[in-house]
């Protein structure tokens, strides 16, 4: 940063600028080194070799950027659905290379559904799937495109990445989500910085919510109720890894335990 830049007025736009740049180097400081094997990187690594590795490293066709060891995570969660009539939405069309992976990987018989807030973004629709431009946090459009897709059964969240986002949109497609489906969200580490509206400890954090949607997991133990009912009287399961979390819904019964023999 330059000395003009240091001597000027502290402002929130000052601000603002200062902490998306720490956000870009912080990026930048984690790219993969550029004309390496992608492939090798991902299988001595987390030793994963499934199809979605080469639908990954190969793809020579529109851009699809991922961290390497979401390639594993996906597999685990998403492949008891390929080959299926599934109904898949994914929140951020980008460069339109993600909708193409995905209906690799899932086959012919998927719905699949972008949104994006570009409209730019409406150049990939109907290559790889269906692609409408609209906001992650309107309500009547996403309820709109649910209602569309006849239904979800997955969402994947690789939208904005910010904190006055992400919660907003799980709140609407939660609910909407089919029994036996989920609901992934991606690019988390984005709740640690600032010009996404977190903060190590900034209540604006997702893993704030996270935290009590795992105490409202865990009602039936305390006395403290569901602070965010719509979701969490049909989650049955919440899983976290480096930047992601996962969320299952199914139909949730009281717990009870027993004694036999």
């Amino acid at each position: 940063m330059s000395l003009k830049e240091l001597l000027r007025p502290i402002t929130p736009k000052f601000l603002l600028e200062l902490n998306r740049r720490y956000s870009v180097d912080n990026m930048r400081k984690f790219e993969f080194t550029a004309g390496a094997d992608v492939k090798r990187d991902i299988i001595e690594k987390y030793q994963y070799e499934g199809p979605l590795l080469d639908m990954f490293a190969t793809n020579k066709d529109f851009v699809v950027h991922k961290w390497h060891h979401y390639i594993p995570l996906y597999d685990r969660y998403f492949a008891p659905y390929k080959g299926r009539e599934i109904r898949f939405l994914e929140i951020g069309v980008s460069k339109g290379g993600s909708l193409q992976m995905w209906r690799r990987f899932f086959g012919e018989k998927a719905i699949i559904f972008g949104i994006d807030i570009n409209p730019d973004c409406v150049r990939f629709n109907g290559l790889a799937g269906q692609v409408r431009i609209g906001s992650q946090t309107d309500r009547a459009f996403l309820e709109g495109v649910v209602k569309e897709m006849g239904g979800i059964d997955i969402v994947l969240d690789d939208g904005s990445h910010h904190m006055d986002h992400i919660p907003t949109s799980l709140e609407v497609l939660f609910p909407l989500l089919a029994h036996g489906g989920i609901y992934m969200i991606e690019d988390l580490h984005s709740s640690y910085w600032k010009s996404f509206g977190g903060g190590y400890h900034a209540e604006g954090n997702f893993f704030r919510m996270v935290s009590r949607l795992v105490d409202d997991m865990h009602h039936w133990y305390h006395r403290k109720g569901l602070k965010h009912r719509a979701i969490s009287e049909d989650c049955s399961g919440i899983h976290v890894h480096d930047s992601i979390v996962v969320l299952d819904k199914n139909k949730v019964f009281p717990p009870v335990h027993s004694q036999n023999g």
